[in-house]
């Protein structure tokens, strides 16, 4: 297997073990080999068609409508007409938002890193080829409103483990006798920003690219507003003692595994998001954190539930599958942040959560 040998090798030249941030990047995102740059769907409502998991935009078209109407606010709010969107899936939620947008939307640029992902995109917006572009970097500067829905759960973490009271770091290596990659823990001076009560053996996560993300960001938003919808915890949730497996997670055709280690390339690795982190970083980078709450608040502040009155019943099942709190509606959290001076989105009206973070 390719991956698993490029894998092997750069545990080789890192003297035999390799961080996981590292390996995860590598199953994710090696070119021509990575879970995202292999020709294969991931996204879809069945397994049936070959994917691997399902995201909002797929459930119902009423996401990107409803998300919509906060983007709008947005864009008159910081006097701008372009949308940026990181990882843009299938293109679906580009789609929605444009539809809903019109010619409030002068541009609409796609920020995405798999080459399978972005022909499927260019398929799904043709009629729109004449607003939306595509970058496969980050731009030298932006100005407009910023979307990532599911983007920062893919970005590579480090793994922590506290064994027996003494902290390690989680990583991989290869074992020749099994002719696999196997874990490998080395003694670390790391540890997770928060304290962790107890003695129990713990198991969690960190993460640097999203920190890196949020301050990459920061230094290229000029005028403007982002928000970043994801599954996660404020910090005080996230490393709660009980919490002791950490959040780390494989999906395949629609089925969830917690060992990345296997089929490695084809399968998506993601962890939640600390979302106390992502707030911390935005202030030190000179952001505002303009709100806070679970998808489920921010979707019916931003007008979900109106037009649903006159959509049918399996569009009203669909769409209450964002909202409702043992499907999408809690688990999923939304966070908006913006330079300039500070203002209220609606998607936060009720049910604002920051100061929990």
């Amino acid at each position: 297997m390719p991956l698993q040998q490029l894998i092997r090798r750069q545990i080789e030249a890192a003297g035999g073990w390799l961080s996981f941030d590292r390996f995860m990047a590598s199953a994710l995102y090696a070119p021509q080999l990575g879970y995202y740059s292999a020709e294969s769907p991931k996204l879809g409502q069945m397994p049936q068609s070959g994917s691997d998991f399902v995201t909002a935009p797929e459930l119902s078209p009423w996401f990107g409508k409803t998300l919509g109407n906060s983007v709008r606010e947005a864009l008159h709010q910081t006097k701008t007409q372009h949308i940026w969107e990181f990882g843009a899936g299938t293109g679906a939620l580009a789609l929605q938002m444009l539809q809903h947008l019109g010619d409030e939307v002068k541009s609409y640029t796609i920020v995405e890193v798999s080459a399978h992902l972005k022909a499927k995109q260019k398929q799904v917006l043709s009629a729109y080829l004449h607003k939306v572009t595509w970058a496969d970097e980050w731009p030298s500067a932006i100005e407009g409103v910023v979307v990532g829905n599911e983007v920062l759960d893919a970005m590579p973490v480090r793994l922590l483990y506290r064994l027996k009271g003494v902290w390690h770091e989680r990583g991989v290596v290869w074992a020749p006798d099994q002719q696999q990659l196997v874990w490998g823990d080395q003694i670390t001076d790391a540890r997770a920003p928060f304290d962790i009560a107890g003695n129990h053996d713990y198991l969690t996560e960190t993460h640097p690219q999203v920190q890196a993300f949020i301050f990459s960001l920061a230094e290229r938003l000029q005028k403007g507003a982002a928000f970043l919808i994801d599954y996660g915890f404020p910090e005080r949730e996230y490393y709660h003692e009980q919490r002791s497996m950490g959040t780390l997670m494989c999906h395949q055709a629609h089925q969830s595994d917690t060992n990345p280690l296997v089929d490695v390339g084809h399968k998506d690795i993601t962890a939640h998001v600390n979302f106390t982190d992502i707030a911390l970083s935005a202030q030190n980078a000179g952001m505002n954190v303009l709100g806070y709450t679970s998808q489920a608040h921010f979707l019916i502040n931003s007008g979900l539930l109106e037009p649903l009155v006159d959509a049918s019943i399996a569009e009203r099942a669909m769409a209450q599958k964002l909202i409702a709190e043992h499907e999408m509606g809690e688990l999923f959290k939304v966070i908006a942040l913006g330079v300039g001076e500070p203002w209220e989105p609606m998607g936060f009206d009720r049910g604002d959560r920051s100061h929990s973070l």
